[in-house]
């Protein structure tokens, strides 16, 4: 798989910014946010010991139905692919990764599309297959959100406009 590069940026208060199509991995203290989560989904991979953290926002469900493959970071199963190999790289082993999974909404009228659920569909079995559990999730419904995932603790934090934050 080909290597994406900048693809995310850090902010003066010492948080990185993850665009659509982009990943970023880190270590404590630093805090990973993506904004505008429809039926896009974020796939946060954690390891408590090493306290290390990657956060992907992908687009599509699954990189092998495309013809054009020039962002594996687009699509739900090899953005996590990408994002599992960049955490293990970096020292953590995978037996302690735990994953969680936010957004995936149903945001458009067309119910063929349905693309929400299907990258939810597609990151459960993806991640079975890397068999990284999913310790929690806040997906589909009809509304967006915006999740700031916090290396020290492995916490995300989730915001939805018109409902109280939530931590996962």
């Amino acid at each position: 798989m080909s290597k994406p590069g900048g693809f995310f940026k850090t902010t003066n208060s010492g948080v990185i910014v993850v665009g659509i199509g982009a990943c970023a991995l880190t270590k404590s203290p630093i805090k990973i946010k993506t904004f505008g989560l429809g039926s896009c989904l974020s796939i946060t991979l954690y390891d408590r010991q090493e306290r290390i953290g990657g956060l992907v926002h992908t687009m599509l469900p699954s990189i092998s139905d495309e013809k054009i493959k020039d962002n594996p970071l687009k699509y739900t199963d090899s953005g996590i692919e990408y994002l599992a190999a960049e955490i293990l790289r970096k020292g953590s082993s995978r037996k302690r990764l735990e994953a969680k999974l936010v957004g995936g909404a149903h945001m458009f009228e067309n119910r063929n599309l349905n693309i929400g659920k299907r990258n939810i569909k597609c990151a459960k079995i993806t991640l079975e297959k890397f068999e990284i559990p999913i310790i929690a999730e806040d997906t589909g419904k009809n509304y967006g959100r915006t999740v700031t995932l916090d290396t020290s603790t492995g916490d995300i934090l989730i915001r939805t406009i018109l409902r109280k934050d939530k931590i996962i």
